[in-house]
């Protein structure tokens, strides 16, 4: 919508529509109506157990088969909203209409039975986030993964110049530098899966009194316990009004570090297209520059690494502002929460961006090439290193003084170093092998 205030929403609608199934107001709407049908459900066994037979009547094994929520009651819960000025009561008016409408007007006052609006949001929430991440977050980001490690493998063979504190170094294969990020989003995406999906469900002070007096005999904890648990949740034991987002919390500092080491990865290969090792696929109609025609900038990694910077601000603010909260409540927490699915959406932009960028990436070989024909000092490493095996006194003060000597080291100038040492001639031919392109050391095996 070009009316929209948030780019999510608005430039880069296309990219985050999927979002809006888990984080739009209609389906907060949705998923609390859902946390709702689901406890009215697990609850009539017992009720059932503790009326009078007759009391609830004959009712259908599955109440809620006949009653279908459509886009029209999710307006009705926002009409109804209007009147009440409290968001969850809206919903609870909602689904009693829907009794009265289908003739079950005997369950009315189970619905919400005993429960804080936060025993709902603190379900439906982490629901929606733990869905998220399943359905649309972790595959996304499998693919790009899955994305660089077949370009690991593609490049595997490629000698390149390595910069360390921005100087020539010894060389590296530009499929293992690719394969340090997999190994890397590998390590916290399996510590971010072990990362447990809670919430909270103990009533108005997290210690089921309305529960309990209602019911003393039955086991609340052991009834909340289950009841998320076929969610797929975890629930909080020991809690005030709402749950204490510390799980919340940890999935976002998880996140927030995979998106560093993304930052980390756009600005690489953001300065590797800078130095020309990088082509980029030209498409079409695109423009470079408004004023000079023969740029093709590195947008796509750009694009990445600002959206990842705002997913980071947003949940950086989440993690450390959800977790406090005043005595047993305050709102704070409401109007935050809100806010869950945007770390999320800036996020999605960003995989989409970096997929699209990595995909037009054309390797520059004569680039690379160029550049190891340029620096013969990054040899010397391995020739004083060879020198001190075999015991050449002042092996490494011997190639320092080269470099001092030789305004530029060359393969004539290392040549004639090594032509001078007194030392084997068949450790001379060992040396003479050692290239800019062949001193690329052991080729690393990723981690399985």
């Amino acid at each position: 919508m070009i009316d929209a205030i948030s780019p999510i929403d608005g430039r880069y609608a296309s990219r985050t529509r999927d979002l809006s199934q888990y984080f739009s107001e209609a389906a907060l709407i949705r998923y609390r109506i859902r946390v709702e049908q689901k406890y009215l459900s697990a609850l009539l066994p017992y009720i059932s157990d503790s009326l009078a037979e007759d009391a609830l009547g004959n009712l259908p094994s599955d109440i809620w088969s006949t009653i279908k929520i459509d886009e029209d009651d999710i307006q009705r819960v926002k009409d109804i909203e209007r009147i009440t000025n409290h968001d969850v009561k809206a919903v609870e008016y909602l689904l009693k209409e829907k009794l009265d409408g289908a003739e079950l007007v005997q369950l009315k006052e189970w619905v919400h039975f005993g429960l804080t609006s936060q025993d709902v949001n603190n379900t439906a929430f982490p629901l929606m986030v733990m869905e998220a991440w399943q359905d649309l977050i972790h595959p996304t980001l499998t693919e790009l993964r899955d994305q660089l490690h077949s370009l690991a493998q593609d490049w595997e063979d490629v000698a390149m110049l390595a910069r360390t504190h921005g100087q020539p170094a010894s060389p590296t294969r530009l499929g293992k530098e690719i394969a340090v990020f997999v190994e890397r989003i590998d390590v916290q995406m399996e510590s971010l899966t072990q990362v447990a999906f809670t919430g909270k469900f103990g009533g108005a002070t997290g210690n089921f009194n309305a529960h309990h007096v209602a019911f003393p005999d039955l086991d609340w904890q052991e009834f909340s316990d289950d009841f998320h648990a076929s969610l797929g949740l975890q629930r909080q034991r020991t809690t005030t009004q709402i749950e204490h987002y510390d799980q919340l919390a940890a999935f976002l500092h998880g996140l927030s570090r995979i998106h560093v080491i993304l930052i980390d990865l756009c600005r690489d290969i953001w300065t590797y297209v800078s130095m020309d090792y990088f082509k980029q696929k030209i498409k079409a109609g695109e423009v470079g520059s408004s004023t000079m025609p023969h740029k093709v900038n590195p947008i796509d990694f750009e694009n990445a690494e600002g959206n990842l910077g705002m997913a980071n601000a947003v949940a950086s603010h989440l993690a450390e502002k959800l977790p406090i909260s005043r005595l047993q409540r305050d709102l704070t927490d409401s109007t935050v929460l809100r806010n869950i699915g945007l770390p999320m959406a800036y996020g999605l932009i960003a995989y989409t961006s970096l997929k699209k960028g990595l995909n037009k990436l054309l390797l520059h070989e004569d680039a690379l090439r160029r550049d190891l024909d340029a620096q013969w000092a990054v040899v010397t490493e391995g020739i004083q290193t060879i020198m001190r095996r075999e015991q050449v006194p002042d092996a490494y003060e011997k190639l320092k003084d080269l470099s001092r000597v030789n305004d530029v080291i060359d393969a004539q100038s290392i040549s004639a170093f090594i032509d001078k040492l007194d030392i084997d001639e068949k450790i001379k031919e060992e040396m003479r092998a050692i290239t800019p392109h062949s001193y690329t050391g052991v080729k690393i095996t990723p981690r399985p």
